[in-house]
């Protein structure tokens, strides 16, 4: 996506919806309530998503932070700037399933990422970035982009054991953006087992904090991303919908 696509963030109330190729496709989603851009001038905040470890559920915790927050009234642009595109084929599917539009979803898997990001930031309340595992150049590009870093960990030894790469790169991020700030969440917790106790304590050794809102292994999820739809369109009172509102409740705490 060239430089000049960034500008579609600002256009998200018109409802169009393209596809221009793997890396710059767009799809809009927006809802009636949607708010204005802020004014150019004063950008939202940059919460990224990343985890050097692939399965973690970036995308997933990407695609319903941003629907929390742009339900919430804000102005929302989520980046998907992993190379598989995955947040934007979640959002074709929900385009293809008439689904109403809350946010835009644009490709920006490139290592130009942090020249970028700042002029959508200036449109918008919040821009929240899905990171792609395993691809160094980008992610530290997000990095450089980011005001928040949050950081996915599945309740398992091998993955609080993979963290160490991306403090890693957030050490080293923080050379050039010492503002930077980075939290981890506990993703895909098995609801009645110790493990995600214990993977919080195994963190607290980490020198980041760790979000006290958890998120579950959960059928509904799964179930969004094949739909194209948010947990709390598929039960506005569920665990699903109430742990999303929990860790959005923490990111805004953190801001």
């Amino acid at each position: 996506m060239e430089v000049t696509r960034a500008r579609d963030p600002a256009d998200q109330n018109s409802g169009r919806a393209d596809s221009v190729g793997k890396e710059g496709r767009s799809a809009g989603l927006s809802s009636a309530g949607f708010q204005p851009p802020r004014q150019p001038g004063h950008p939202g905040p940059v919460i990224a998503l990343l985890n050097q470890k692939g399965g973690a559920g970036k995308t997933t915790l990407a695609t319903h932070l941003a629907g929390e927050l742009a339900l919430q009234g804000q102005a929302v642009t989520l980046l998907d700037a992993d190379p598989q595109g995955s947040a934007l084929d979640w959002a074709h599917r929900r385009l293809q399933s008439g689904g109403e539009r809350l946010y835009g979803v644009f490709g920006l898997a490139r290592d130009s990422l942090h020249r970028e990001v700042p002029a959508i930031a200036r449109q918008m309340d919040c821009v929240i970035i899905d990171g792609p595992p395993r691809v160094a150049a980008l992610a530290r590009s997000a990095l450089l982009a980011a005001d928040l870093v949050l950081i996915p960990v599945q309740p398992s030894a091998y993955d609080v054991w993979a963290t160490q790469e991306m403090v890693a790169l957030i050490t080293e991020a923080r050379v050039f953006r010492p503002q930077l700030r980075a939290a981890f969440v506990i993703n895909r917790r098995v609801v009645g087992t110790v493990i995600g106790r214990e993977a919080r304590s195994a963190l607290a050794d980490q020198p980041f904090p760790t979000l006290r809102a958890d998120i579950a292994q959960r059928i509904a999820f799964a179930d969004c991303v094949a739909a194209g739809k948010l947990a709390c369109e598929v039960s506005a009172k569920g665990a699903a919908a109430r742990e999303i509102a929990a860790l959005a409740q923490a990111v805004r705490e953190m801001l």
